[in-house]
């Protein structure tokens, strides 16, 4: 990150970012409205957050909903095709059962295109958990502090803001002001690529920790007095935000407030933004979190301030959010690849072709091979792979499944491309079940493979879930486009 800051004058700085924020008045914001198409909250058994999950299988653990230890957050997958991100809380969280299914059945009637909605809960014994969309393009904190390929554009960064506030006005107009720990790893990348506010943090705090993270740097002066959290602590987290946007790092406040005074802006602006904003753009933004950060809390502005205040700066707003952010999405990847458009028209005898000329490349198995013992279990295991995929290359399903099986029950050895080739047997014999099941159990062994999630879309295409085969297509063809972009940087 070797270029040159944008320098921003300071002449701007006599006093403009002392003056106050001035008090919107109510605009009706279409982009802002609240959302049809997310299903009404409901409580979940415990049987079935498990199967979505498969057992809570380590390997579905995720870091993107910026939840730490010691509770965790799993991603999953309904009956119904449907992604969710599932919060599990610690023994200790949440004694009070009534009191959670209250707390979760008040943030579960917020719906909004601006927040990662709530879309039930579990309450079971001492299980507490929550069930919320799952956003599959990890947080802000990875997009802006750990980015790999590109620094996030002045536009993006713009756009995040102003969702954010967007999402804490809506939240406030439904009597839900209250944010625990606003922070970076609380904004979520939807599918699109637009930025999401996590409704796990709207929970009135429990047992399973403070509301505030234990750096006191960023904690809000009147929580460290009180240890209570106000609307206005809310607004000096969204502060700290603006400035981890403007900086690309995350500064403490009050080191951040000494550059202001100081008109060291330099030192606040990311240098990877050099002549995508103007003057007067950066010193807005700095005015605006230097209001958010006022010890005093009455001084704060309120979200729908920031919404007004921050409208007129956005850039580019033609510009699709996956786009600016340079995710693969699934418009971008159209037509369907080869096995993409097979899948769609269920034309078996094509995906027949396609899986035995890929073979086992994308399958782990045969490199570890050569590091195991090679018993006499081991060898037979091994024959009856052989064995199933000669019958597989001949078409003969029925001796295929049988050999596949033997494979997979002696349980010695993993392979997704093992249940992927019977997965198809399975469809080949009219049997979409098993098929189905298969194909899952290959995405539970390789989660981000795309092969799995078009067989998936076969099969539920001849169970006759139309929807939830176009759920299962589009997820793979997103998943098969971020493998060849990820291909094509390296």
């Amino acid at each position: 990150m070797g270029c040159s800051c944008s320098r921003i004058t300071s002449c701007c700085w006599n006093s403009q970012f002392k003056a106050a924020v001035l008090e919107a008045p109510d605009v009706e914001n279409d982009e802002n409205s609240e959302v049809s198409d997310v299903p009404a909250f409901r409580e979940y058994t415990l049987e079935q957050l498990k199967n979505a999950t498969s057992g809570f299988a380590v390997e579905n653990i995720v870091s993107e909903h910026g939840e730490k230890a010691p509770n965790v957050v799993y991603k999953g997958k309904l009956e119904n095709q449907r992604r969710i991100a599932i919060k599990r809380f610690n023994r200790m969280a949440w004694p009070d059962a009534r009191q959670f299914l209250e707390e979760a059945r008040a943030v579960g009637q917020l719906r909004n295109n601006r927040l990662a909605n709530l879309l039930g809960c579990c309450c079971e014994g001492d299980e507490r958990l929550l069930v919320a969309e799952y956003m599959p393009n990890e947080t802000l904190a990875k997009h802006l502090f750990h980015w790999e390929t590109q620094p996030m554009k002045w536009a993006m960064r713009l756009r995040v803001v102003l969702h954010l506030a967007q999402a804490l006005e809506y939240c406030t107009s439904k009597g839900r002001a209250l944010y625990h720990d606003l922070n970076a790893y609380r904004v979520l990348f939807d599918e699109d690529g637009n930025p999401r506010l996590s409704t796990f943090g709207l929970m009135k705090n429990s047992r399973d920790g403070k509301s505030y993270s234990t750096n006191l740097a960023f904690t809000p002066p009147e929580y460290l007095r009180t240890g209570r959290v106000t609307p206005e602590s809310v607004i000096y987290s969204f502060g700290t935000l603006l400035l981890d946007l403007l900086s690309g790092k995350h500064i403490p406040p009050s080191h951040a407030l000494d550059l202001i005074r100081d008109r060291n802006l330099q030192m606040l602006t990311d240098s990877c933004l050099e002549g995508q904003f103007s003057d007067d753009d950066g010193t807005e933004l700095v005015r605006l979190a230097s209001r958010c950060l006022q010890y005093e809390p009455r001084e704060r502005p309120n979200p729908k301030s920031l919404v007004a205040a921050l409208t007129p700066l956005q850039k580019e707003t033609e510009v699709p959010s996956h786009l600016l952010m340079g995710i693969p999405h699934i418009d971008s990847f159209s037509p369907l690849s080869p096995l993409g458009e097979a899948c769609s028209r269920r034309d078996l005898t094509a995906i027949h072709e396609i899986l035995e000329n890929i073979g086992y490349k994308d399958d782990g198995v045969t490199n570890e091979l050569s590091f195991q013992m090679w018993t006499d279990q081991m060898q037979e295991t091994l024959n009856s792979k052989k064995k199933g995929d000669a019958a597989f290359r001949q078409k003969d399903f029925s001796e295929a499944i049988e050999c596949y099986s033997q494979f997979i029950d002696v349980g010695t050895m993993v392979s997704p491309t093992v249940f992927a080739r019977r997965s198809l047997c399975y469809l080949m014999s009219d049997m979409p079940q098993e098929a189905l099941n298969d194909a899952m159990q290959a995405q539970v062994i390789s989660p981000v493979w795309h092969i799995a999630s078009y067989l998936q879309s076969a099969a539920l295409t001849a169970l006759g879930m139309e929807t939830e085969a176009q759920m299962a297509l589009k997820e793979a063809s997103t998943l098969e486009a971020k493998r060849s972009a990820s291909s094509g940087q390296k």
